[in-house]
């Protein structure tokens, strides 16, 4: 196993979307190491105080090639890392092993039409927060003595798909923006493999969010990472799982939260099924009983993310889940 450093340049990072047309940032084999860099901001860098920027990253808003710009997603993405061996129907592990800000100041956007009450909150506002990275907290508002502690993970964690052209905004069954705030330090994230090498990009780092986004964006923080590849052919699944160090995690994405809830309800039973092998209904009974389903964002139009979480004290210790 090796370990790589990947810095977010101009050739290593593209803006928008997803596509495996993308020349790889990085080419790694199952098991190996890779210290990344991600950035945040790309279309308010010009609005930014000083401390939100660094010559790289101006040097990515200034001169980030055509070719890097794949659709129209806000998202800047670090990748993507092509795994040796990665063939579709194959699953890549993704383990978090750290996640820290790179910079003191993050941002929050309201944006236009956008958000939980886009009617409500209709003009756009930029604020910038300022993080306390010894203390691991941000104050918001400033001078208001309420503080929000630091709880950073990528909101972005996605592989390529056939199509060449794939939005950053919504999330889905490749992963993608799937803004979930368990999957923190320490967890492991599983992703169907869609095209030869996987084509795994990672970014849109947060400091802290609330369940649900609901304004459309977190504390919008860059952010430096260290995460593990491994292919994981004795697995087959359509759809992202997460495991943290307590629970088991599954997803679903829909146009609506009834829709996006009962997708991740079926795959959390599906999950149950083949991992814990007990019967479709025995599982049914198990979740009403003890997984919990929260709302993960209502702001990625048009999918909005529905995750399940059950804890896996309840299994017996000689189950291998994942």
């Amino acid at each position: 196993m090796v370990q790589y450093t990947l810095k977010a340049t101009k050739q290593t990072v593209h803006l928008g979307g997803f596509s495996h047309l993308l020349e790889p940032a990085l080419v790694v084999d199952s098991g190996d190491t890779v210290e990344v860099e991600t950035y945040t901001g790309y279309y308010i860098y010009d609005k930014a105080p000083p401390e939100f920027l660094t010559s790289e990253f101006l040097d990515i808003c200034q001169n980030l090639p055509s070719e890097r710009k794949v659709a129209e997603g806000p998202h800047l993405l670090t990748g993507p890392i092509y795994v040796r061996g990665a063939e579709p129907g194959d699953v890549l592990e993704v383990k978090l092993k750290a996640i820290k800000p790179s910079l003191p100041v993050g941002f929050n956007a309201i944006r236009t039409g956008w958000g939980a009450l886009p009617h409500q909150f209709n003009q756009a506002a930029l604020r910038f927060i300022y993080l306390d990275l010894e203390n691991s907290i941000a104050e918001f508002p400033k001078n208001s003595g309420i503080k929000i502690p630091l709880k950073p993970f990528f909101g972005m964690l996605g592989v390529a798909t056939l199509e060449t052209q794939r939005s950053s905004i919504p999330p889905g069954y490749y992963g993608g923006n799937i803004d979930n705030r368990e999957l923190q330090a320490g967890s492991r994230v599983f992703l169907p493999v869609f095209v030869t090498g996987a084509l795994f990009s990672i970014g849109d780092g947060h400091s802290a969010q609330g369940d649900g986004e609901v304004n459309v964006t977190a504390i919008e923080t860059s952010m430096n990472g260290t995460i593990q590849l491994k292919l994981r052919k004795d697995l087959q699944l359509t759809t992202p799982i997460a495991e943290t160090s307590t629970d088991i995690i599954t997803m679903g994405f829909g146009q609506t939260l009834d829709e996006a809830f009962e997708l991740a309800l079926t795959n959390m039973i599906d999950f149950l099924v083949k991992f814990a092998r007990l019967s479709p209904e025995d599982a049914y009974v198990l979740c009403s009983l003890a997984a919990n389903f929260r709302i993960t964002q209502v702001v990625n139009s048009p999918q909005k993310g529905v995750h399940g979480m059950l804890s896996k004290s309840i299994f017996p210790k000689d189950l291998l889940l994942l």
